[in-house]
């Protein structure tokens, strides 16, 4: 596979759009894809925190690497708050990595999520960042043919898109990471000290 960035758009169905559900203290969904999103935590935690994010965005990686684990040891695993990821992906290549999450199965997804954000720079950033994503998945066990299958999947890619497209109508969702807390939006990286912060009041109040 010689796919380049540039001839993306060939391989994974063009018109990337805008679009998802805001996450405020409510985890009901907006659309019927139970594969748009992922919850981690208590559904009655006292705090919902959500986050909209892209897979080849730089700063959903460092936030993922930097302050995630903290958010889940402190937060999320003590029954104090409800994490939910939704997707927005940025430009195709973002739509193509979570196609092939979906696609990996709800026993890997979360799996394949966390290898796609730590080895970021190895495919998003790279000339051929298809053939790299196909090594990659390979870790997983996905197959040359079951990789071709899912990002020509026009159903899927709309899927995915249709997610983002209901946050950057409904909710003006226009980048990544963006979160919500208790239905207040906050765009930009969170720190592990900007979160203690931000959620200590909260879980006091």
């Amino acid at each position: 596979m010689t796919i380049s960035r540039r001839s993306l758009l060939t391989v994974v169905p063009a018109g990337l759009t805008l679009g998802a559900i805001a996450l405020g203290s409510s985890p009901a969904r907006a659309d019927d894809d139970p594969r748009a999103e992922r919850f981690v935590g208590k559904p009655d935690a006292k705090v919902t925190v959500g986050e909209y994010f892209s897979l080849t965005c730089t700063h959903c990686a460092a936030f993922h690497a930097e302050t995630y684990p903290t958010l889940i040891s402190k937060y999320v695993n003590t029954g104090k708050v409800h994490f939910i990821l939704r997707e927005f992906p940025l430009d195709p290549l973002a739509t193509a990595a979570f196609m092939l999450a979906r696609c990996s199965g709800s026993d890997k997804r979360n799996a394949v999520v966390d290898l796609l954000f730590d080895q970021q720079k190895n495919w998003a950033f790279t000339d051929k960042p298809l053939e790299a994503l196909a090594n990659l998945l390979k870790q997983t066990g996905m197959s040359q043919a079951s990789f071709e299958t899912c990002i020509n999947d026009q159903q899927l890619y709309d899927k995915v898109n249709q997610v983002r497209d209901r946050a950057a109508e409904k909710f003006g969702v226009d980048a990544t990471p963006t979160f919500f807390v208790n239905g207040k939006k906050i765009s930009g990286v969170l720190t592990p000290d900007a979160l203690d912060k931000l959620l200590e009041p909260m879980l006091k109040g």
